[in-house]
Order: structure tokens, then C-alpha cells, then sequence
């Protein structure tokens, strides 16, 4: 099987089981993507070629983008740890939306404290968002620093100059990130 076959194969699936997931018959969909069901239906099987308009008008209609019905690298079952030891975080990007609009979510494990260097804070546009599931992290935002602890979650504007660290051993969070967040905090240093 051909990789476009393969592409083809997974997109079919993909609208099928959009149109299930929301509870629709091939007539409810049809009716939203100005298709008619014998189209939609053949589509689905496969014994129809997709044309752009009919697949942007389809995943309009699913209220899912181009690039949902299509990716095929999102479908990792194992996700590997990236380690990052001279910045004292181990990153595991569990979920990535790309794009200026896209969020990612990662798990983070932290093992040096926050440096407390103005050189050192960071400033982007945006907001950052963390829970700390073990450990505590010290959030150092401007001249402030604050303690956050296992089972509490913290959210703040990152235009404030900003670091986090471990304090008193290792600690895990789970951190969300908008497009420039990840590209800051994930990707400057890789």
C-alpha cells in the first residue's frame, strides 16, 4: 500500500468516524456539507476520489480542520522523554496543535531550582499554564517568587518576565503552552 493509498485510507476513516462519534446518519451529514448521501457514502467507502471542496466542506461540517483529517504523525502510542540536562527539565509533548492558534501539553520534569538571574527570565507574548503534580516549583515572576505545590495549578500573563525551578528535589508538572510558550520554553534550547 502506497503512502497516499495509506493517507486516503486514514481520511475516510477519519470522516466516518467524526460522523458517528457526533451521532449523525450519512443524511445529516449531507445535509450540512450540501452533499448528497450517496456521494458522502461512497466517499466513506472509498469508491469516490475526494475533491478538495467536498473535503473542506466536510470537515467544516464535523467542525474539524484540514489538517485533523489528514495528519498521520499524531498517532504515536510511546512517547519518548526529551532530556535536557544542562537546563535540569526531562519533557515528554504529550498532546501539539500546530499553528500560531495551537497549544501544546507536556509533562515536565524539573531538577534544578529557578534561576533567579534577570538575565535568565524569560518574555514572550501570551499565558502559561502548569499543574504540579509531585514536588514543589518555585515560579519566579518579576521580583516575585511563589511556591506552588503538588495538586495546585498555576496560570500567568508571560509577558512578566518569568522562570520555574524545583525546589527541595525533583518535581513533575503538566504544563500548557500556547504556539509561543512551546516555542520557548520546548523548543529554545533543543
Amino acid at each position: 500500500m502506497t503512502q497516499d493509498a495509506e493517507i486516503d485510507g486514514l481520511v475516510r476513516a477519519r470522516i466516518r468516524a467524526l460522523r458517528i462519534a457526533k451521532g449523525w446518519s450519512l443524511e445529516d451529514l449531507a445535509g450540512r456539507c450540501y452533499l448528497s448521501p450517496s456521494t458522502l457514502s461512497r466517499i466513506e467507502t472509498g469508491h469516490r476520489r475526494i475533491g478538495l471542496d467536498q473535503l473542506t466542506a466536510i470537515a467544516r461540517a464535523l467542525g474539524a480542520s484540514l489538517d485533523h483529517l489528514v495528519e498521520t504523525g499524531g498517532d504515536e502510542v510511546v512517547i519518548k522523554p526529551h532530556h535536557h540536562p544542562e537546563r535540569g527539565i526531562t519533557t515528554w509533548v504529550l498532546s501539539h496543535e500546530p499553528g500560531q492558534k495551537g497549544m501544546t501539553v507536556s509533562r515536565v520534569r524539573v531538577t534544578q531550582p529557578a534561576s533567579r538571574d534577570p538575565d535568565a527570565l524569560r518574555v514572550h507574548p501570551g499565558r502559561d499554564w502548569f499543574t504540579v503534580l509531585s514536588g514543589t516549583i518555585e515560579l519566579v515572576l518579576g521580583n516575585r517568587t511563589i511556591v506552588v505545590e503538588a495538586g495546585q495549578a498555576a496560570a500567568f500573563s508571560t509577558m512578566i518576565p518569568h522562570a520555574f525551578g524545583s525546589r527541595g528535589g525533583p518535581a513533575e508538572v503538566i504544563a500548557i503552552l500556547d504556539h509561543d510558550g512551546e516555542r520557548e520554553h520546548l523548543n529554545a534550547h533543543m
